[in-house]
């Protein structure tokens, strides 16, 4: 089912909602927030290199960060561009699952920024 809502969103989600197009394309998305799924998966996927007291950075730079909503909304571009794509950078070892990466980008290609 997601990865179904994810071609959706692929193909006419991508801005945040910002014109009408986006809209009615995320209209039909659930709802997916910071709160109900982002959080969750940053800790799971991306807190290891990216949170400001991972002991072990890994080489990921200082400036990409992850322990807030408004870090993560911040890096949206970079996240949607390595993390939410059919072949995912990040993270480096794998492990994502189809569905995850489709909420990921309905999260922050449609909700509200900041959510």
């Amino acid at each position: 089912m997601w990865s179904l809502l994810l071609a959706s969103v692929l193909t006419a989600c991508t801005g945040g909602g910002s014109d009408s197009a986006e809209v009615d394309a995320c209209a039909d998305q659930p709802i997916v927030t910071y709160e109900t799924f982002g959080a969750g998966f940053l800790t799971e996927n991306c807190q290891s290199c990216h949170a400001s007291t991972a002991p072990d950075r890994k080489g990921a730079p200082e400036s990409v960060v992850f322990d807030t909503v408004d870090d993560a909304w911040a890096q949206r571009d970079r996240i949607l561009a390595r993390a939410a794509i059919d072949t995912p950078e990040m993270p480096p070892l794998g492990g994502t699952t189809d569905d995850d990466r489709a909420r990921l980008k309905i999260w922050l290609t449609c909700a509200e920024e900041g959510t």
